[in-house]
This record gives structure tokens, sequence and C-alpha cells, in this order.
């Protein structure tokens, strides 16, 4: 196993977990410069579906995320690398912020540089949706995406189905759905 590549993987998902504040959804984007942008492991595209796939799993999305990629990239040495990567940030800080910021959260200037990471992570995961956007575009169409988006919306914020339930649906119509290519190769045949 390369030993380059083993690094590679421990720094970039101890780096976006450092970084990222406040679990899963604000270090999604963080992972996702490493991976797409950075070391170039894994296209959008193929980002995109390990996002969705973890989304399925129970438990936190950012270490099924990072052990799915280590994997992919450096086996089950990978696996074991990016998680403890993805873990031992958490835990140094749980250990050092929490004993030092519970001493001193009514302090006016802890209490402002909380509030003051909320648009910051509010930011990175509309850059993550227009990201999943462009790529749902490219595979669904622009009519599709914007149909999806809109249902979604309604299923989850008016009717308020659980997401896992919305997930399973659609990965199972998707599933049962024949691409278009089959159904041409049917229509063909006959």
């Amino acid at each position: 196993m390369n030993a380059q590549t083993q690094l590679n993987i421990f720094i970039a998902m101890f780096r976006a977990n450092i970084l990222g504040y406040g679990g899963g959804p604000p270090t999604i984007p963080l992972v996702h410069k490493e991976v797409v942008d950075k070391y170039k492991w894994m296209s959008d595209e193929e980002f995109s579906d390990a996002v969705a796939l973890g989304n399925t799993l129970p438990g936190p999305i950012i270490t099924k995320l990072c052990g799915y990629i280590g994997y992919q990239i450096g086996g089950t040495l990978g696996l074991i690398n990016a998680i403890i990567a993805a873990i031992m940030p958490t835990a140094i800080l749980t250990i050092i912020l929490v004993g030092t910021l519970s001493s001193f959260r009514d302090i006016p200037f802890v209490q402002g540089m909380t509030y003051a990471i909320a648009p910051v992570v509010g930011v990175l995961l509309i850059i993550m949706t227009f990201n999943f956007l462009k790529q749902s575009n490219k595979k669904a169409g622009f009519l599709g995406t914007v149909l999806l988006t809109f249902i979604s919306l309604i299923v989850l914020e008016w009717l308020n189905v659980h997401p896992a339930i919305l997930i399973v649906t659609l990965i199972a119509i998707a599933l049962i759905r024949k691409p278009k290519e089959e159904k041409q190769q049917e229509r063909g045949d006959h």
C-alpha cells in the first residue's frame, strides 16, 4: 500500500474535519474540496453519489462519507485511516473546547464567535446545494431537477415526511424505472 496515499487520505480527512464546525453538513463541502478539487480522487458526480449513499444509512454522515472515500482510495487501510482522521479532530476539540467554552459561555466575545459561524455554515451549505443541483441537472435535465426539488421541498417541509423515507422512495423508483436506452432498445427490437 502506498504510504504517501495513506498520508494524503489522513491529511485530507483530518483537515476537513478539524475545520468543519457543526458536524456533517458544514464539513461535507470541505471534504468535497479535498477529495474532488485538491486531490482529484473523485469527480463531482462520484462525490454526489457517495453523499447520497451516506444519507441513506443510519449514523453520522461525515464518518460514513470519509470511510467510503478512504476505502475507495486506499482499501481497508484507507477506510480505517480516514475514519480515524475524521473522528480525531472532534475528539480533540471536544476535550479542549467544551471545557474552555463552557467556562466562558456568558462572555459576549464567545457568544459572538458562536453566532458568527452560522452564516459561514449557511454559505457552505448553499454552495453544496448548488453543486448537487448542477449534477442533478446533468442527469435529470432542468425540468426534472426543478420538479424533484419542489416535490422534495413539499414532502419534507409541508408534509413533514422523514428524509430517509423520501430518499429510499426515490432510490426504489430509480431502480424500478428503466433507463431511456433500454426502453429504446425494447421498442427497436419489436
